[in-house]
């Protein structure tokens, strides 16, 4: 079986965040890279008991996930950072200094 992770991605001045939900998700099994803007996330989700167990309901995801997302902005990808708690892996992707916006001061003649 897939399983796809629910994400949110936010944009701020500085960085681009992605929050991804991933209960039940050993952090040694989560594999993330960038390279030329994209931005992959794989892992796997393992059965949350025995395989033979009976189940009454089943709402959790279990099995492989692959996500890939094109980032637009240009992303210092030497200093991204991934952390993960609670079951929610957060990622930092901060901007090159030249992708940041910056206000233009027009000069009057």
């Amino acid at each position: 079986r897939t399983y796809t992770p629910n994400v949110d991605i936010v944009e701020t001045q500085d960085e681009i965040l992605l929050y991804a939900d991933m209960p039940g998700v050993s952090s040694d099994k989560i594999e993330i890279h960038f390279e030329k803007g994209e931005l992959f996330l794989h892992g796997k989700v393992e059965p949350r008991g025995p395989e033979d167990q009976r189940y009454l309901l089943c709402e959790y995801g279990v099995g492989d996930f692959y996500r890939v997302f094109t980032i637009s902005e240009a992303i210092d990808s030497e200093k991204i950072n991934a952390e993960y708690r609670n079951g929610v892996l957060t990622l930092r992707l901060p901007k090159v200094e030249a992708a940041k916006p910056r206000r233009i001061q027009v000069a009057a003649t």
